[in-house]
């Protein structure tokens, strides 16, 4: 960004301890890397993620694997303390989130899709939605302790690749653009491997102990298709009345 604009504030949020690292911590080092203010939160602390501990016992471990995690970024975390596979589209639900936006004042919002494999995600998406349109409304009031003013603007909102890129069909979910994220992917890969809880989780529930070669497959996956070695894939929010300028994609390729 040139002369005396500031750089965009970006908030990423997503369901739980993990969804960040895997679909957009590349492009998050980008931002940092450039000077961006980062917050990072979950929805949850993923307190269902466990086949050994109890939801409290796992939800500290989740928290604190997310937090280390953030801080190798140099960004600040949050849980918002949903709990896992609870979370639904109310009144209450919204002015929590929306709460979230009004204190972090993002410029750019990056949340999960629309359309993924489970519930958790599109009730983050459309609740992250909503709170960006609501947190500009001053005579919303979300009900929160010590509540923060309304912001000035509607942010400009980014939606994370599906897991494997496809809808509930199966079907591809074609993105709007691809970032190169050869430079930070390695970052990316440490950040993940903070969540080594949710390693032995998916060895124990799903069968699968390729958590670290799984992203690296799906991230060289989408930077071929851009031709480049790593990326990450996003879609903008661009409906009335949010932002339709692509800023994301401007910070990280302007001179």
């Amino acid at each position: 960004m040139s002369g005396s604009k500031a750089l965009p504030r970006i908030l990423a949020i997503h369901a739980h301890p993990d969804d960040l690292e895997l679909q957009c911590a590349g492009t998050l080092a980008l931002l940092k890397k450039r000077g961006c203010p980062i917050v990072m939160a979950t929805m949850t602390p993923g307190d269902c993620g466990s086949a050994e501990l109890g939801p409290d016992e796992i939800a500290a471990v989740r928290r604190e694997e997310a937090r280390r995690a953030a801080e190798m970024l140099g960004a600040e975390y949050f849980c918002l303390e949903f709990r896992d596979l609870s979370i639904c589209v109310d009144n209450d639900s919204r002015r929590r989130v929306t709460e979230i936006i009004r204190k972090t004042r993002p410029d750019v919002v990056i949340t999960a899709p629309p359309v993924d494999y489970m519930s958790d995600h599109e009730m983050t998406s459309r609740l992250v939605r909503d709170a960006c349109f609501n947190a500009s409304c001053p005579n919303y009031v979300t009900q929160q302790w010590d509540p923060a003013p309304a912001t000035e603007k509607i942010p400009h909102l980014y939606y994370v690749d599906p897991i494997e890129g496809v809808d509930w069909y199966g079907q591809p979910v074609p993105p709007d653009f691809i970032l190169d994220i050869s430079e930070t992917f390695e970052l990316k890969l440490e950040m993940l491997a903070c969540h080594e809880s949710q390693r032995a989780w998916l060895r124990k529930q799903h069968g699968l102990d390729e958590y670290l070669d799984g992203c690296r497959r799906w991230s060289r996956k989408r930077g071929a298709e851009i031709g480049v070695e790593y990326g990450e894939a996003f879609r903008q929010h661009r409906g009335h009345p949010y932002p339709g300028d692509n800023l994301l994609q401007q910070v990280l390729t302007s001179g």
